[in-house]
């Protein structure tokens, strides 16, 4: 059976440093799997490979759309897993990395399919949204999936708060005529590969010091300038993302530019925080402290292989 190595943690703990080494030591290909990576438009703020990162290992799924084309998880498993079978065909091992679970889970163990979506009808749900807030997408779910609606009010309550989240169960029922649960629990395809799943991890002032100083250095390498070019497009949903959203408020007199840059920070660790809650479910990672000595998490591979 084909190995798939799949790196996740928090953001800024140090995984495509990881991936590159394991990728030079199996002698294999890295699939990005950070659901903003994929955009070219978005290098700085998103933290992609320098240039000589990339040239270190062969890479796939980094920069290769643009922040104009429609792009969902279900687009991304598709592809990935057809480059999986590519790659398979003459190699045992491959490398998936990234920090978004939604992702991970979908090249992992297969998700639900979902209709494509009208760019107008997501255009028209983000107008509403920022008219009328996220109580407008709390309604039109509740109108049009309320059982969907009344489970996650009462499983996952703060879903109901995270308007992307929203907008695609809102924009999945407005574009199908069909409530979002409608396409749920649906058949999984089966894998022709074993995940060895290996997790990186830090204390939490450890990890809080590391974003901090990512932001700093997002910010000194021309985050600012690179947020001022996406701003006539940040109604966009690829932009509503750490980093460019609290930039677009300064851009509009909201915040001084000092307290967005505390923003972007805030966020961020909130946004790391909540990435090991999704990770730490993966009952079969192996997780291990970002500075321990990658000859250690190799052994643990390996071990993983004969066990």
């Amino acid at each position: 059976m084909k190995k798939l190595i799949t790196i996740i943690g928090p953001t800024a703990i140090g995984k495509t440093a990881l991936s590159i080494k394991l990728a030079q030591h199996f002698n294999c290909e890295i699939l990005s799997c950070d659901s903003r990576q994929f955009f070219k438009e978005m290098k700085i703020g998103t933290a992609v490979p320098s240039d000589e990162e990339l040239a270190s290992a062969p890479h796939h799924f980094i920069q290769n759309k643009s922040i104009f084309e429609n792009y969902s998880v279900g687009d991304f498993e598709r592809e990935a897993i057809s480059k999986l079978d590519e790659l398979f065909k003459t190699n045992d091992y491959a490398i998936l990395v990234g920090g978004s679970g939604l992702y991970v889970d979908a090249i992992l163990k297969g998700f639900d399919t979902f209709p494509g979506i009208e760019t107008a009808v997501r255009t028209d749900i983000i107008s509403n949204y920022e008219q009328f807030g996220i109580e407008y997408l709390q309604n039109k779910l509740e109108e049009m999936d309320p059982n969907y609606f009344e489970i996650i009010s009462k499983e996952n309550p703060q879903t109901l708060q995270n308007p992307q989240r929203m907008m695609r169960f809102v924009e999945v029922c407005i574009g199908s005529k069909k409530p979002y649960s409608s396409f749920l629990n649906q058949k999984k395809n089966t894998r022709n590969f074993t995940p060895i799943i290996i997790g990186l991890e830090a204390d939490r002032q450890e990890m809080y010091d590391r974003i901090n100083c990512r932001v700093d250095l997002m910010m000194q390498a021309g985050l600012l300038e690179e947020a001022k070019v996406l701003y006539p497009n940040k109604t966009l949903n690829a932009l509503q993302t750490v980093g460019y959203r609290e930039l677009f408020s300064h851009f509009d007199g909201e915040f001084t530019l000092d307290f967005a840059l505390e923003e972007i920070k805030k966020n961020t660790r909130r946004f790391a925080k909540r990435q090991m809650t999704w990770f730490k479910r993966k009952e079969n990672a192996k997780w291990f402290d970002y500075k321990t000595d990658v000859e250690k998490i190799i052994n643990s591979i390996s071990n993983s292989e004969n066990s």
